[in-house]
């Protein structure tokens, strides 16, 4: 009677055992994904979950946004898909089950699952995810009010730099107006000492070499700094583009 007792105990504790382990391993295949109230009433999780949930044997639990979560719909994170006026990015942790949501989601089944949400025949989400380029605005620290009178003094012997010199300039070469229209004109005038004529007869501190004793400057050399050039560049940025008319038109 004894023996028997002793032989059923470790039997009982086994099945007692079970249930805990299943439930540990059910625990397991649970995801709980953050998703925004505006995303949910679309529809679209409702649509996804079970898809994904069929496919991995994983529940997902949908909770709110500020609740703790293993993966979350939102603004930050890898680009998801677009919809609703904006993009949607989903952010994961370290848990498996949220990589596996992740790598269901950008595959072409997840994309093709999301893509074919149309609830009244109506597509609402894509998940083509227009990418935006920032464009940066470039701006100059310098003096432009110093760099008015540098410009006059420098390059006014041979350009037109405003209304200041407009009758005085070599008629051959182009006015700071006409330069402005160019499309690269930043880095011509932010690398003029290296484009010729100017190498003769243009020195940069610390920047151009001394002119070759051979070979003097066939002027009076310009001699100016870098801090110099970032004035110049100020003034020249708030010179309007000259208005050259439309293009020649042939015939």
């Amino acid at each position: 009677m004894w023996r028997i007792a002793l032989t059923l105990a470790p039997i009982s504790a086994l099945t007692l055992a079970l249930p805990t382990l299943a439930a540990a391993q059910e625990a397991d295949k649970r995801l709980r994904l953050a998703v925004p109230p505006e995303l949910v009433e679309s529809g679209v999780i409702d649509y996804l979950v079970p898809r994904f949930s069929l496919k991995t044997a994983t529940r997902i639990a949908v909770v709110g946004p500020g609740a703790e979560a293993d993966a979350r719909l939102g603004s930050d994170g890898r680009a998801a898909f677009e919809g609703m006026g904006q993009v949607w990015h989903l952010s994961v942790g370290a848990d498996p089950d949220a990589e596996a949501f992740a790598d269901w989601l950008f595959s072409e089944v997840g994309r093709n699952t999301l893509d074919s949400f149309a609830p009244d025949g109506e597509t609402v989400f894509t998940s083509e995810v227009k990418k935006t380029v920032a464009v940066a605005k470039v701006s100059y620290d310098g003096d432009a009010g110093e760099g008015a009178e540098l410009a006059l003094t420098h390059c006014g012997r041979c350009h037109v730099v405003g209304e200041i010199n407009r009758r005085k300039s070599i008629g051959s070469t182009p006015s700071f107006a006409v330069l402005r229209t160019l499309s690269d004109w930043d880095s011509r005038f932010q690398a003029f000492y290296a484009l010729n004529p100017h190498p003769a007869f243009t020195q940069i501190a610390e920047v151009t070499p001394e002119f070759d004793i051979t070979r003097p400057s066939p002027i009076a050399p310009v001699e100016m700094t870098l801090d110099d050039l970032e004035d110049i560049m100020a003034y020249v940025a708030e010179i309007a583009p000259a208005d050259l008319g439309a293009p020649i038109q042939s015939r």
